[in-house]
């Protein structure tokens, strides 16, 4: 870390001092101090606090005057001093910069599910820009860069939950568009169970009841809370912008009651059976189907008839050739269909074991005949009864801050004080994954609020396939720095 800190205070007043200082110091030093400050006037411009320009006379101290000693180490007599704070001084910078660099410019993601298959794979490595839509002023600013929340080994918080600031975000290039891959913070992620992070805390409660989980800490670990940036990213496809309505016929998305363009490689869930012997590695490997999502059919006696009916294969002595479950694109569909060699192919119906959100009012709805439902917008107000309470409800108390928010005798009461309507606060999104039957989003666990994003993939920097040793196909060299988002549908 470059400073002036070894100037030595000589005799006389203070103003002598203070010139002799800032006379000792060469032209060099003066314009590396002129860049420094013209770029932290930019930042704090950016910004938009200009109470943040006071700091600048630090780094008038640290270049010119070096009135705090942070070189003092430079003179110790101590070799083993110098030399281990001179690897801290360099560590401590290096830190630094990479918590503006994260903060403000972008950071690296690693996928971990398949839900974006095939645009993005498991085991990519992403250069997320947060500049895409403006970068977070920090909402927990005392955090370690390189990690999200959890110090790995020693599982201790990788941050202060003091002090806290409100929500702000940037100026950036632009604004979230339909179709946009998008890195976020997990919404339903506010409360955790520390030993049991999947399925999320809400779907815990469901399961096994509240005090059950907070009884039993030997299963399920300490339950806690995690300010919204330091919840766990997710990367999902913004299909549902603020103000519009979303509807899903028979896995269709269709906004404000028109269809919309399907990704490319969007995939479902479908059953397919080959008319002689099973499937070979050497097969899934011309699909494409990734290794977790070869799935064999247990098949019953009791499922035969059912089988033939569908047309799938039966044996003369009644037993039935091994039938698949995989996700398939409509590509990989028309390759197995024009297949001889494949007995049928067949789309697998849409259910959901687990609840959809809204869970008050999405009986009957699947995961592809979904809704209808609003996704909010900054500044709309909704008259409030039973159903948008229903709906809305956890968006008002606990994305929108209201945590008194309560509906009761037909009514809306913030603060004790009833209201007819509720004008929201911030734009919502809605979130899915490509792999249409292998993703947990918006469908199931709600909507985005916009202080929980993040920012938006540009690169593939490098990607791994987990099913492979690193050197026969480990590395997808033919994924680096590709687009991350070359599947992005060209919307009207």
């Amino acid at each position: 870390m470059t400073t002036n800190n070894d100037k030595t205070a000589g005799s006389g007043s203070f103003a002598e001092d203070f010139r002799r200082r800032v006379a000792d110091n060469r032209t060099s030093r003066w314009v590396r101090f002129a860049i420094v400050s013209l770029i932290f006037f930019l930042w704090v411009a950016w910004l938009g606090n200009w109470w943040v320009a006071l700091f600048w006379f630090l780094l008038f101290d640290i270049y010119i005057t070096g009135y705090i000693p942070l070189t003092w180490w430079k003179k110790s007599k101590s070799a083993a001093v110098r030399a281990v704070m001179s690897w801290v001084d360099a560590i401590v910078y290096a830190l630094i910069l990479v918590y503006f660099v994260f903060t403000f410019i972008g950071q690296n993601y690693q996928i971990p599910s398949s839900s974006l298959e095939k645009s993005l794979l498991v085991g990519d490595y992403l250069w997320v820009n947060k500049m895409a839509y403006g970068p977070r002023v920090p909402m927990t600013p005392v955090h370690f860069p390189l990690v999200q929340n959890t110090f790995p080994i020693i599982n201790t918080k990788s941050y202060l939950e003091t002090p806290q600031w409100s929500y702000h975000r940037l100026k950036g290039l632009g604004q979230v568009e339909r179709g946009d891959i998008v890195v976020f913070n997990f919404p339903a992620g506010d409360t955790v169970a520390t030993k049991v992070t999947n399925p999320d805390y809400y779907s815990l409660v469901r399961a096994y009841g509240r005090e059950n989980i907070l009884r039993n800490p030997q299963t399920f670990g300490e339950v806690v809370y995690r300010p919204v940036d330091r919840r766990e990213n997710y990367v999902k496809r913004a299909v549902g912008l603020p103000g519009e309505w979303l509807k899903i016929v028979d896995g269709v998305i269709h906004i404000n009651g028109e269809p919309v363009e399907q990704p490319e490689n969007v995939q479902f869930n479908h059953y397919f059976q080959l008319r002689q012997g099973a499937m070979t590695e050497a097969k899934w490997d011309e699909l494409g189907i990734a290794a977790d999502d070869r799935h064999s059919v247990n098949i019953t006696p009791d499922d035969v008839s059912g089988l033939q009916i569908l047309g799938f294969t039966v044996n003369p002595d009644g037993t039935v050739p091994p039938v698949y479950i995989s996700p398939l694109t409509p590509a990989m569909v028309k390759a197995l269909e024009s297949d001889p060699a494949v007995a049928k192919v067949m789309k697998v119906p849409s259910f959901s074991p687990e609840p959809l959100f809204p869970e008050a009012v999405s009986q009957g709805w699947t995961p592809a005949d979904y809704g209808e439902i609003w996704i909010p917008r900054k500044g709309a107000t909704l008259k409030m009864g039973p159903r948008a309470w229903d709906i809305y409800g956890r968006v008002i108390r606990v994305y929108e801050g209201n945590s008194d928010a309560e509906f009761r005798d037909g009514k809306l009461y913030i603060g004790g004080k009833p209201q007819d309507s509720y004008t929201f606060k911030m734009d919502y999104y809605f979130m899915m994954g490509d792999n249409r039957d292998n993703s947990l989003d918006s469908r199931f666990w709600g909507l985005v609020p916009e202080d929980h994003i993040v920012g938006r993939p540009e690169r593939v920097l490098i990607s791994f396939d987990k099913d492979r040793s690193l050197f026969n196909g480990g590395i997808r060299w033919d994924r680096i720095f590709m687009n991350a988002n070359p599947d992005k549908p060209k919307y009207e």
